[in-house]
């Protein structure tokens, strides 16, 4: 399981200023929800001095991302616009007392929305990133080059697998793979021209191997080698088929409340979870989906089509619109 800290479960369960701010000045977006995760920061700042008296946000995506939009209206509140846009991604997790390599692209997008909100009082012109299709890096998550050369040139990434943890980048189909290699090279050549990377570490292009796992749903799914003659009494899939319901809307949009609501039913149910001898993490949620991870007993097997169909149950009577819960493996 991923290794939470006590801060981000707290910033996740109670998030700090979460909502649209009425009277916010100064809105930086960024994300799309067609892609992926998405951040809306409202800022409220005095014209006289520049200070950031309030903040709010909006956030589309896991527990990480609420846990550090959460964090980073705490730390900007009370700041000046010019000490707030100093703050970089590794502060924001810092704050958190760190996140796991996989969920840094939580805080990426935090310092990403705030140079925006920046931009937009001091009325400045942003680097232009162009989020048309075919100019971006990553189709499956809205990904374009500016924001991957910052994440690089900020965090001195130096391999494939830490941009894509940082940006989600290469984390859907991997069709970007090769433009993606090709940006980390020039990125890192141009930073050891810079004197900001030692030539040791740049990365060169085709220096990873070709990727060993096919994706699915934007979850990474090992591989399975071959296997032999199939077992007598094979196990049945693990996938719950939920009874019909009333349709949902199309693309329907998974709130912060309900996200924390689904998050608090697998917390309640986890002791059901290892009295059976095993455990399910809430992995992330989009539209009437829920991804679990599940481990020990609660996986490949017959019973766990008992434990998720009981889970879906259970946040399809809360959230009052129909949920499937299906499981994912983990990188």
């Amino acid at each position: 399981m991923w290794d939470y800290s006590e801060k981000v479960k707290e910033h996740f369960f109670n998030p700090r200023n979460a909502g649209a701010l009425a009277d916010a000045n100064a809105v930086g977006e960024v994300g799309s929800l067609s892609c992926g995760d998405a951040l809306k920061l409202m800022l409220k700042v005095n014209p006289q001095t520049e200070v950031i008296e309030d903040a709010g946000f909006q956030t589309f995506g896991c527990g990480s991302a609420i846990a550090s939009s959460s964090a980073l209206t705490e730390l900007i509140i009370g700041k000046t616009i010019d000490e707030a846009r100093k703050l970089t991604n590794q502060d924001i997790a810092d704050f958190l007392d760190g996140l796991p390599p996989e969920k840094m692209h939580c805080s990426v997008m935090g310092q990403e929305a705030l140079s925006a909100a920046v931009a937009a009082w001091k009325g400045e012109e942003l680097e232009e990133d162009d989020h048309e299709e075919g100019a971006l890096i990553c189709k499956c998550f809205g990904v374009d080059a500016g924001m991957i050369e910052r994440a690089i040139r900020n965090n001195k990434l130096t391999t494939l697998e830490m941009v894509t943890f940082y940006t989600k980048a290469g984390g859907g189909c991997s069709s970007c793979r090769e433009p993606l290699e090709d940006l980390l090279a020039d990125v890192n050549t141009a930073m050891v021209a810079e004197g900001l990377l030692n030539a040791a570490e740049a990365y060169v292009f085709g220096a990873a191997p070709a990727p060993q796992k096919k994706k699915a749903q934007g979850f990474i799914i090992p591989d399975q080698p071959p296997a032999p003659a199939p077992p007598p009494q094979p196990s049945a899939p693990v996938q719950i088929a939920i009874p019909p319901a009333p349709p949902a809307p199309a693309a329907a949009v998974i709130t912060a409340k309900e996200t924390i609501s689904v998050a608090k039913i697998i917390e309640e149910m986890r002791p059901i979870f290892h009295a059976d001898g095993g455990d399910v993490e809430l992995v992330d949620i989009a539209e009437s989906k829920v991804f679990v991870h599940m481990t020990g007993a609660c996986s490949g097997c017959q019973i766990a089509s008992l434990t998720l169909g009981g889970l879906a149950k259970r946040i399809t009577e809360t959230l009052g619109r129909p949920m499937r819960v299906l499981p994912v493996a983990k990188t």
